[in-house]
C-alpha cells in the first residue's frame, strides 16, 4: 500500500528510511509546539487551545503534503508569522485575536487563488532577489528583539529606548544557558537540537523553583476556546487590506523558497517533479485555511524539513510520519504549558541568527538594491512591525530605480506592491 502510495521504488528509498527522515525532522521542528502558544497566548488566547491546535494545523497540513503532493516536507504555523499575528495586528493595531485568526483565513484564501491561477509564481519571479533576502533577515531582527526581550537580556529604558537587562537574574542565566546548549548542540549536528534547548532551561526551572512541574502527559486540551473562533467580519476594517498584504507576501516567501530549496536539494525539481510543486504550493495554501479555522497563525511548509531529506527522505511518507508524531504530541499538554516564556527565548533568538545569514545574497555593491534591503530588514525591528519593514523596502526599491533611470529593471509585480503599500500610508494611516 505504501509502496503505491508513495512511489517509494521510483524515489529509491524504503519505508525504514522515510520513517527515520520523518523522525529526523520532526525532532528539528518540534519546538513549535511549545514556542507557539507561548506567542500567540499574548494576545489574549487560551494557551491550552493554541497547544492542540498547533499540533492538529501541523499534523494535517503535514498530511496534505504527503497525500496531494508526495514531498517529504513538514508543515506548521509558521515562525515569522505568528510574530506579526501577537505583535504586529493584534497588539500594535489594535486586532482583537478573533480578528486577527479572520485575516489569516482571508489570506488563506487569496493564497489559494494565487496559486490556483499562477499569481502567485508571477508575483515570486518579479520580487527583487535582494529584497526577498533582506525581508527573511528583517523578520530574523524581529525576533531577535523580542526573545532578548523575552528572556530578560535588555529591558526598555526612557532615555535610550533600550538597555541591557539585569543579569545577574536566574531567569535570564537560564535563558543564556540554553541559548548556548542550542548552539552547541546543533553546531554537533544533535538532532532535535533547539527541543533540548527549551526542555534543559524548562527543567532547570522546575529545580531552581521558578516553574512548576505539573507533570508530562495528560488527555489532549479543549480545543473549544479558538475552533472557528475567527472573526471575518471584524477583519475587514481600515487595517485590514495591510494586514491580508503582508500575511500573503510573508507566507509566500517563506513557503515558496522553503519547498524550492528542500526539493532541489532532494532532487526532486527536476523533469516530471516540477509539475509536484504545484501540488505542493496548493496545499502550503490549503493548510493556512486548516489552522486558522483551528484557532492558529499561518502555517506554512518548515526549512527544517532539509534535515530529514538529509537523512534520505524523498517522499509524501516523510510528512506522513511527521504528521503522526504531532498527533502524538497531543499528549503532553502538561509540561508544554509549564514551559516558561524564558525557556523558549533563547529558541527564538537562534532561529533569528540563523535567518540573518540571507543578508549574505544581498547585492551590496548596487546602492539601488542595497538601500531599499537594508531599509527593510531595520524597518521591521525598530518599528515592531513586520508591515513597515516590507512597505518600506517595496517602496524606496520603486523610487530608487525610478529616480536613476532605471524604471525597466522593476517587474511589474513590485510596482503592484509598492502602489499598495503607498496607497495604504496616504489614506489609511
Amino acid at each position: 500500500m505504501l509502496q503505491r502510495l508513495f512511489k517509494l521504488k521510483e524515489h529509491e528509498t524504503t519505508v525504514r528510511t522515510e520513517v527515520i527522515a520523518g523522525l529526523t525532522t520532526f525532532l528539528t521542528m518540534s519546538y513549535i509546539v511549545f514556542v507557539n502558544p507561548d506567542i500567540l497566548s499574548t494576545t489574549g488566547m487560551d494557551r491550552h487551545a493554541v497547544f492542540t491546535a498547533t499540533c492538529l494545523a501541523a499534523a494535517i497540513g503535514s498530511l496534505i503534503m504527503a497525500l496531494v503532493a508526495n514531498y517529504p516536507v513538514g508543515m506548521a504555523p509558521g515562525m515569522g508569522l505568528n510574530a506579526f499575528f501577537a505583535y504586529t495586528v493584534v497588539t500594535a493595531m489594535g486586532y482583537t485575536w478573533q480578528q486577527a485568526l479572520g485575516a489569516v483565513f482571508i489570506s488563506g484564501c487569496v493564497f489559494v487563488l494565487f496559486s490556483a491561477t499562477g499569481i502567485r509564481r508571477w508575483l515570486i519571479a518579479g520580487i527583487p532577489h535582494s529584497l526577498r533576502c533582506s525581508i527573511a533577515a528583517g523578520i530574523g531582527l524581529f525576533l531577535a528583539i523580542i526573545a532578548l526581550g523575552n528572556a530578560g537580556i535588555i529591558a526598555a529604558d526612557p532615555v535610550t529606548k533600550v538597555r541591557l537587562g539585569d543579569l545577574h537574574e536566574p531567569q535570564v542565566l537560564l535563558a543564556i544557558g540554553g541559548f548556548f546548549v542550542i548552539a552547541v548542540l546543533d553546531a554537533l549536528k544533535v538532532r532535535g537540537a533547539i527541543l533540548i534547548g527549551i526542555l534543559v532551561v524548562t527543567f532547570g526551572s522546575f529545580a531552581t523553583g521558578h516553574a512548576q512541574f505539573v507533570g508530562v502527559f495528560s488527555r489532549p486540551p479543549s480545543l473549544a476556546p479558538t475552533f472557528l473562533a475567527l472573526d471575518i467580519r471584524g477583519a475587514i476594517h481600515h487595517g485590514f487590506f495591510q494586514v491580508v498584504l503582508v500575511f500573503v507576501l510573508v507566507e509566500m516567501f517563506d513557503a515558496t523558497g522553503t519547498l524550492m530549496g528542500i526539493t532541489q536539494h532532494a532532487h526532486l525539481s527536476q523533469g516530471s517533479h516540477k509539475q509536484r510543486l504545484g501540488r505542493a504550493l496548493f496545499a502550503d495554501s490549503i493548510a493556512i485555511l486548516a489552522g486558522s479555522l483551528l484557532g492558529t497563525s499561518s502555517t506554512t511548509a518548515y526549512v527544517e524539513s532539509a534535515s530529514g531529506v538529509q537523512a534520505g527522505g524523498r517522499t509524501g511518507l516523510t510528512a506522513l510520519v511527521i504528521a503522526l508524531l504531532f498527533l502524538a504530541s497531543l499528549v503532553l499538554a502538561p509540561l508544554a504549558s509549564a514551559v516558561p516564556t524564558y525557556a523558549t527565548a533563547p529558541a527564538l533568538l537562534y532561529v533569528a541568527g540563523l535567518m540573518l545569514r540571507e543578508l549574505v545574497h544581498v547585492h551590496w555593491d548596487d546602492h539601488t538594491e542595497a538601500v531599499p534591503a537594508a531599509l527593510a530588514a531595520l524597518v521591521m525591528p525598530f518599528t515592531y512591525s513586520i508591515a513597515n519593514g516590507l512597505a518600506f523596502g517595496f517602496i524606496s526599491h520603486a523610487v530608487l530605480k525610478l529616480f536613476t533611470g532605471r524604471m525597466r529593471d522593476v517587474h511589474a509585480a513590485t510596482w503592484v506592491v509598492a502602489l499598495l503599500f503607498l496607497v495604504r500610508y496616504v489614506f489609511f494611516s
